[in-house]
Parts: structure tokens; sequence; C-alpha cells
């Protein structure tokens, strides 16, 4: 049997020099690993405290001038200068809706008013039902300028609504031809005085910059009117009677008109004219800004004394030149073809008795 052998040879100590290359020296290996990573730790940190500070006032100054942008874009897009003397305007503007009522509450139930009454197939008799109205109204306007000099405006609107309340009343409860025209003659009376009333109010409560679209509503409220006359005029097709109903309605604009004066405020230019600064200034305040008081008391004040020089005028002066020009082009002969080619159009007549 064969037995292996193992010769043991002694293990050989490795030479110095390989030892120095791949080992080195715990002086060296110190100096590389702190020396590097210390420096670099060093300046990345300088350099982050420097940043810092330029970076936080670059995002403070980005952040104001975006919230003053956005605050801009907020004016720009609400600008909400209108709105205190908003609900003053429109509770005035309920006349106009009251004088678009009464252009088309005739519309419909003419006939059957006609058939009720006992006038039924006079056509003269019918438009005088119906034109009485405008007559009234011419009547009203003339005497509107001196009421409101003498009382202001909202002591004129609110005296003005007796006349409209109680014209819808008879005309609803009318038996007769006459009760009918004199109901309708106190309702156009009442229209006239508001219709010359309505827009003088508004140039005068409204600010300056608004005051053109807050003087639109003096038309959207007419408009509004002759609408709701016409929608409320269907069922007088189907019910004879339906036509009292629509002129007991016709009263109710007037309550709100009355009990809605109350709580607006007067004319600051009737105010300053009739000597009361303090009121006029209050009014100012509160609808058009505090700023705007000294201006606006200087304008009006203006404006009451060159009135007060115009009072030994007299109307053959509009014969006279400058004026004469003015009075033929602009409140002549233009508005006159105006008015012309509307009515010879038929607008004017469709209106009031369309369903005829």
């Amino acid at each position: 049997m064969r037995v292996a052998t193992v010769l043991h040879h002694p293990v050989r100590p490795v030479p110095s020099y390989r030892s120095t290359l791949f080992t080195p020296s715990p002086a060296k290996m110190k100096t590389l690993r702190f020396s590097f990573s210390h420096r670099s730790t060093k300046f990345k940190v300088l350099a982050a405290k420097k940043q810092l500070p330029e970076l936080r006032s670059r995002k403070q100054k980005q952040d104001g001038e975006n919230l003053l942008s956005r605050d801009q874009k907020a004016e720009e897009g609400f600008d909400l200068g209108w709105l205190p003397a908003f609900p003053h305007v429109l509770i005035a503007s309920m006349s106009n809706f009251l004088f678009g009522y009464h252009i088309g509450v005739m519309n419909g139930p003419i006939v059957s008013i006609a058939k009720e009454l006992g006038f039924e197939g006079n056509p003269i008799l019918e438009g005088l039902v119906v034109s009485i109205f405008i007559a009234g109204a011419f009547v009203g306007s003339i005497s509107s300028g001196s009421l409101a000099d003498k009382l202001g405006c909202r002591r004129t609107f609110q005296i003005d609504t007796i006349p409209l309340i109680l014209g819808a009343i008879i005309s609803a409860q009318a038996h007769s031809l006459d009760e009918m025209l004199w109901g309708r003659f106190l309702v156009g009376l009442g229209i006239g005085v508001n219709t010359v009333l309505v827009p003088i109010y508004i140039s005068e409560v409204a600010p300056t910059k608004y005051r053109g679209s807050l003087g639109t509503l003096c038309q959207v409220g007419t408009c509004l009117g002759i609408i709701t006359s016409l929608f409320l005029g269907i069922p007088a097709e189907d019910d004879p009677h339906w036509w009292r109903t629509m002129l007991y309605i016709a009263s109710l604009p007037g309550f709100i008109l009355a009990l809605g004066m109350q709580f607006t405020v007067e004319s600051p230019r009737w105010l300053c004219k009739g000597g009361m600064l303090n009121d006029a200034k209050a009014v100012i305040a509160n609808l058009w800004g505090e700023s705007e008081i000294n201006k606006a008391i200087e304008e009006f004040q203006l404006v009451i004394k060159k009135d007060g020089s115009d009072l030994d005028s007299q109307w053959s002066e509009l014969l006279e030149e400058p004026h004469s020009r003015v009075a033929f082009i602009g409140d002549g002969a233009l508005a006159s073809l105006l008015v012309g080619v509307t009515n010879f159009a038929g607008l004017r007549s469709e209106k009031y008795c369309g369903y005829v």
C-alpha cells in the first residue's frame, strides 16, 4: 500500500518592496482621506450660506410683485365704484318700469274692455282709451321741473305715486267709459312727471364715471315693463275679465316706488341749492367717496350760480344765434325726423294695440 507523503516547505516572508507598493503608509492614508473631503465640505457650506439670503430676497420680491399684480387685476376686473349708487338708481327706475307696463297693458285686452264697457266696434273710443294716457303724460311732464325744484326729487317721486296708484285702481274698477278715461289720464299724469325726473335724478346721484352705464337702467326698466305687460296679457285671450287683474297689478310698482324712495338719498345738487351743505357732503361721501366732496360742491355751486344768471332768459332766445342752430339740429329737425319715421313705420301703434 502506497502512502502519500507531503513535503513541508517553510513560508518565506514577503519582501519589503512589495508591501510598500500596495500598502500606503499611515501618514499618506491620513492625508489622502481627510484633507480633500474637509476642504470640499467647507467650500459647499460657505457657498450655500452666501446664496441663501439672495434666494430669500429674490423670492420675497417675486411674491410681492405677484401680490401687487393680483391686486391690480382684481381692482381692474371687479370695479365696484357703481355699487353704492345702484340701489337708489334701481328704485328710481321703477318709474320707467311703470311707463313700459302702461304702454303695453292695453295691447291685448282692449277688445275685452270695449266689449264690457260698451264701446265695441268704435275705433275712435278705443283709440281714446289708449291715447289719453299720453295726453296725461304731456301735462305731467310740463309740471315736473317746478315740482322737483320746490320739493326735491325724493318727495316728488313719492307724491307722484298718488296718481299712479289711484289711476290704476280706478281703471281696474271701471264700469263705464268715463271711469276708464279718468283712470288712464291720472296714470299718464304720474308717468309724465317721472319720465322727466328719473334721468335728472340718476345724473345727479350716480358718480361721473358710471353715469352713462347707470343711466341705461331707464331704458332697461321701460323694456322690462313692456315685456311684462305683454306676457301678462296672454290669458286675456281666454278670460274676458283678466284686464282688471292686469290693471290691479299696475298699482303694485307704485307702492314699491313710494316705499323705496323713503330709503333713497336726496339729490346732492338740490341739497346744495337749498343751503344744506352738510347733507350734500354726506350724500357725496357715501355715494362718490370722500375725495370727491370738494370738487362736487364747487361744481354744484358753479352750476347754481349760472342758473341764477339765466332767470331773465326767454323762449324767444332759442331763435337767435348761436342757440337756433343747436335747437334746430339737436332738438328739432333730427328728433322730429326720428320720431316721424318710427311712427310712420307703425312701431308706436304696434306697442299700444298690437293685437287689434
